[in-house]
């Protein structure tokens, strides 16, 4: 088959790789039909890999076809439409019954596509480990784009939003406007919001919040505009899906005074200058999280269903998976209005 494989910075090649092979009763291959390039795969493209391995498949966002069952699969038959969650658990173990798949007893946090020990899903075909619990099928009402968003994006912003504590008519605001933070824009405001501060450093992205009901606000004079927006109080909620050094400080300047920052951006930096006499003076809540895609899915589904959530309205490419490695650098360069990059074979 076909794959997007890793080789060091910026080097992401299309090209022949080991077809999957079912490596357990339990597992699940699954033929690619729709792939996306998720923000935290930038990290590996950047070279900051949580791997040292060179040659592995990239991705952990896909939906397909099942093209092949394990003899213990219960749930799955060939041909089912599916839905792929990027959290993968063992699904048997106290935590993964508890939907905290991020624990899994088994495992721990696995996911695809970090480097060889599981392959990712920028693939035409998938290896899906315990696939009974780790796949779904693609609901009726929703789409294939839909159910694309489902497997990573649309539950992580959601857990970053859950996270945050906004209280109904809450002043929020969402640092980073890519896809994840548009998406989370859409969450505060079904959750009750009343105003929401959209903050990204591209004014094309703060347009696109601006659309969807958010005050955009540009990071340099935040702090300054928000203070002023609020008397001086400053934020109960901020949402980060950026992960930068930068955007965690800018985050814990804007809350408030018992603020919570939820961030579910991708930070490595282990020297990272945590200003504690802040945020024991604002007594301040500071999260972070990975996302345990499944435990999301009963509550997004019919949000998605009744497009109380719109997440595919932020697809802004449709590429070949050929195409690639073009496609990762338009998305690196924020060119041509890329936004979210949906690959199909």
């Amino acid at each position: 088959m076909k794959a997007l494989c890793y080789h060091g910075k910026g080097d992401i090649r299309y090209e022949d790789f080991e077809d999957p092979k079912l490596a357990s009763d339990t597992d699940v291959i699954v033929k690619m039909d729709q792939c996306a390039i998720c923000g935290s795969d930038l990290h590996i493209y950047h070279g900051e890999g949580f791997s040292p391995d060179m040659g592995f498949c990239v991705g952990h966002e896909a939906v397909g076809t099942v093209e092949e069952v394990g003899r213990a699969v219960r749930r799955f038959d060939v041909g089912d439409p599916v839905m792929i969650s990027a959290a993968v658990g063992c699904g048997s173990c106290p935590a993964c019954l508890a939907g905290e798949i991020v624990k899994c007893h088994v495992q721990g946090f696995a996911c695809y596509g970090l480097g060889s020990a599981l392959q990712g899903c920028q693939a035409e075909g998938i290896r899906v480990p315990m696939g009974d619990f780790n796949l779904r099928k693609i609901p009726e009402g929703i789409s294939t784009e839909q159910a694309l968003m489902l497997t990573d994006n649309l539950p992580t912003a959601h857990v970053g939003c859950q996270r945050a504590d906004v209280t109904p008519g809450s002043d929020v605001a969402v640092v980073g406007l890519g896809p994840i933070g548009l998406m989370a824009v859409e969450i505060v405001s079904v959750m009750g919001a009343g105003r929401v501060f959209a903050l990204d450093l591209v004014p094309e992205r703060r347009a696109i919040a601006e659309n969807l009901g958010a005050i955009p606000v540009d990071p340099a004079t935040a702090t300054e505009t928000i203070s002023e927006a609020t008397q001086g109080r400053m934020l109960g909620s901020v949402v980060e899906c950026v992960g930068a050094d930068a955007s965690l400080q800018l985050s814990i300047q804007l809350a408030g005074v018992r603020g919570t920052v939820s961030s579910i951006g991708v930070n490595s930096n282990m020297q990272f200058p945590f200003p504690m006499a802040l945020a024991l003076a604002k007594g301040l809540t500071f999260r972070m999280a990975l996302c345990s895609v499944q435990s999301h899915w009963e509550e997004l589904i019919p949000l998605v269903r009744t497009g109380r959530l719109r997440p595919e309205q932020f697809v802004s490419h449709r590429m070949s998976l050929s195409d690639g490695a073009e496609a990762y650098r338009l998305f690196d360069a924020k060119e041509d209005g890329s936004m979210k990059m949906v690959m199909s074979d």
